[in-house]
């Protein structure tokens, strides 16, 4: 089942997430997870570069060891970068100590204090081993990307809808959003700016005072 928002009953119960930005009047973080994967990470780089637009990727550390002239032009253009964990497993799923080992692996690459779970999903003892060196990131709005049966207009209007200051937005730069992500990113970045949004990678937080 997909989402686009999490239920806002949810937050109170992951409160070592980060959900969304607080003091924001026109900003929003937009994420992108599981590359980098050629021939999609650098599409959304040259997007962003044209839009002018600073942004997060939540790498897969395989990715990075596989692709690493494409994680080091992400870097090189400013972008924040965001550990996804080595393999991409569900947390649900791996034994505390393997997704730690997962999420450290991961780091030797990346270096990042900012790390999302993938699918979302981690445990309470997950958590409470990575809470205390890492900010965990989750999302406001999840476009949908990755979905097949989604169009790029769906992902669009949804998007718009849920769209609000301090939102973390969720694309994918992996194979299967191809499609979507590269045809929706560029008329969402229209839209934010014809709205006065800006956009920024979660590094920007650490020069800050948003909470």
């Amino acid at each position: 089942m997909h989402f686009a928002t999490i239920p806002p009953f949810l937050k109170p119960l992951a409160g070592d997430f980060l959900w969304s930005v607080n003091g924001c009047s026109n900003e929003v973080f937009i994420t992108f997870d599981d590359g980098p994967t050629p021939g999609v990470t650098d599409g959304v780089l040259e997007v962003l570069k044209t839009h002018q637009a600073t942004a997060s990727f939540f790498c897969v550390g395989q990715n990075v060891a596989t692709n690493p002239e494409l994680f080091e032009s992400i870097q090189r253009a400013g972008h924040t970068i965001g550990n996804h964990t080595w393999s991409h497993p569900s947390g649900w799923s791996t034994p505390v100590n393997d997704y730690l080992n997962e999420v450290r692996r991961c780091n030797d690459l990346v270096q990042s204090k900012w790390f999302r779970p993938p699918y979302g999903r981690i445990t309470r003892k997950q958590q409470t081993g990575l809470k205390k060196q890492y900010t965990l990131v989750m999302w406001s709005v999840l476009s949908g990307d990755y979905l097949p049966e989604r169009s790029p207009e769906q992902c669009l209007k949804t998007l718009i809808k849920h769209t609000k200051p301090g939102a973390i937005i969720v694309f994918h730069d992996n194979v299967k959003a191809t499609r979507n992500v590269l045809t929706v990113l560029p008329q969402y970045l229209v839209w934010l700016r014809e709205n006065h949004y800006t956009c920024h990678g979660l590094d920007a937080l650490n020069a800050s005072t948003h909470s």
